[in-house]
């Protein structure tokens, strides 16, 4: 997943605490294409259960999550 070829977008949302890092994928994906994928980078506990929650509340595609020096990057393909 460390291959920036499958996403388009990326945020650094490493230190931000809940509700930032959603808030922050929120207003991204709202400006993105359909089929395009975003990668969100956090270090926030809680994302872990926010981003998955917050696809499924949205009708985005949750794609997957990988751990990474510190912080979880979290793929999300808009719908």
């Amino acid at each position: 997943m460390t291959d920036n070829s499958h996403w388009t977008h990326e945020i650094d949302a490493r230190g931000l605490l809940c509700p930032l890092p959603v808030l922050k994928a929120r207003k991204r994906l709202s400006t993105m294409g359909n089929g395009e994928v975003l990668r969100l980078v956090a270090t926030d506990p809680a994302a872990v259960i926010d981003v998955p929650h917050y696809c499924n509340e949205s009708g985005n595609e949750f794609v997957g999550s990988e751990d990474m020096d510190g912080a979880t990057a979290y793929l999300i393909r808009k719908a």
